[in-house]
């Protein structure tokens, strides 16, 4: 049965992006994009807002370039052979194949969409994963955690919400990332 998964780059104090909007901190070297590239493999379709969307885009062409890493390749195959679904009331149209567009986020529609995937379903954003948390869609939370604080800015998981998680994996790497794969249990 296809999953909804909801993963996230953070940093150590739970911020997916700083105070500034900036998120350079949060690319990942080698060993832990391949090591994503993998966790997406079972990925049939992408769930995003609007600003997820404009920062994910770029892999429709990003990695072309012959000389880019195979890593970059992967993941751009992988991203390009993804359905993506955008949620937004401001976006005036997607440019990207395989993309369609809603206007509102209906926790039902959602549930249907996931239940009918060939594979399992990501959600990516701070934003509109926080509306699947709040309605319990969310089987599986993932977060990569670098090893920076930045202080403040978007938390990677939204303030005022109790959510039960079991640790279902984890992972050390080179780098002092840290990779924490939780099941949403009920709170």
């Amino acid at each position: 049965m296809p999953r909804l998964l909801y993963s996230a780059i953070a940093s150590v104090d739970g911020y997916t992006a700083d105070t500034s909007g900036n998120f350079d901190w949060a690319a990942p070297d080698e060993e832990v994009h391949a090591f994503v590239n993998d966790l997406e493999r079972s990925t049939s379709t992408y769930l995003y807002g609007r600003r997820m969307y404009e920062t994910m885009q770029v892999w429709q062409t990003f990695g072309d370039d012959p000389d880019e890493s195979p890593v970059v390749v992967d993941f751009a195959g992988i991203w390009r052979a993804a359905d993506k679904v955008v949620y937004s009331a401001t976006l005036d149209a997607v440019s990207t194949p395989r993309t369609s567009l809603e206007r509102t986020f209906d926790p039902d529609a959602v549930r249907a969409l996931v239940a009918a995937a060939p594979g399992d379903v990501g959600i990516g954003g701070p934003t509109i994963a926080a509306a699947a948390l709040r309605a319990g869609l969310v089987d599986e939370v993932r977060l990569i955690l670098v090893p920076v604080a930045v202080g403040g800015g978007t938390p990677a998981l939204p303030r005022g919400l109790n959510l039960g998680l079991e640790l279902q994996d984890e992972r050390r790497f080179a780098n002092g990332t840290v990779f924490l794969n939780y099941r949403v249990t009920p709170s």
